[in-house]
């Protein structure tokens, strides 16, 4: 059974997460604060976690931030209407989805579905490994080296930088990356390919790569590209 951190200081919108994550099948792992959402992280392990932004003792960046030190777990933040600025500082720190209150019960849950199928299907690969120049890609482990040199992803950049690097000299819309790793039935839009992308871009630059680059397409989206 694949369980579901819940974390909320809302009693009576945890009661409801609670009731339609039963109703689906999952575990519940219930938090009313920042510092027992990360607790229950460290002591459940759960397979997806549905983090509030404003919460008391810890807000749910910092829980974010502590857990993406050791975890890709997939984090869903909740956030307040119209609060464009908590949208992009949960994708900037590592989050891998993000809900608007106020939502209903069957968005939450379809979002998740979505990720636990895209998980699913990552963990039925045995092994993939992409070699491109001095760029490797591992999809068993999830790791990405340049040059020899680990780079830390987020789960939801590996799958962002595969697809780019698999699909090379192609160019993706941001629509076509939105339904290739967010799922068709994600109700976001397309800034969150950009979101994602210039932190990739960011992390990729630490260490020099002359041989290949991810470019942007004017008017159309992404591509890599080998430059040798």
């Amino acid at each position: 059974m694949n369980t579901v951190l819940i974390a909320d200081d809302n009693p009576q919108l945890l009661n409801i997460l609670k009731t339609a994550a039963e109703k689906e099948g999952y575990g519940i792992i219930l938090a009313e604060d920042g510092q027992a959402a990360l607790e229950a992280f460290h002591n459940h392990r759960p397979q997806i976690i549905l983090l509030d932004v404003m919460m008391p003792k810890l807000d749910g960046f910092q829980v974010c931030r502590e857990i993406r030190k050791e975890s890709n777990v997939p984090i869903i933040m909740i956030t307040a209407r119209g609060e464009d600025f908590e949208k992009i500082m949960g994708l900037e720190i590592g989050a891998d989805d993000y809900i608007v209150k106020p939502f209903s019960p069957g968005e939450v849950m379809a979002r998740i579905k979505a990720v636990m199928r895209r998980i699913q299907k990552s963990e039925n690969v045995s092994e993939q490994v992409l070699l491109i120049e001095d760029l490797r890609i591992n999809l068993a482990d999830y790791s990405v080296y340049i040059a020899s040199k680990p780079i830390p992803l987020t789960k939801r950049e590996i799958d962002m930088l595969w697809t780019l690097v698999n699909g090379r000299n192609r160019a993706y819309t941001r629509d076509m990356l939105l339904d290739l790793l967010w799922g068709y039935d994600y109700y976001g839009d397309p800034r969150t390919v950009d979101s994602h992308m210039k932190r990739l871009r960011a992390k990729l630059d630490v260490i020099e790569h002359p041989t290949w680059e991810i470019r942007t397409v004017r008017n159309v989206g992404y591509k890599f590209e080998v430059t040798t």
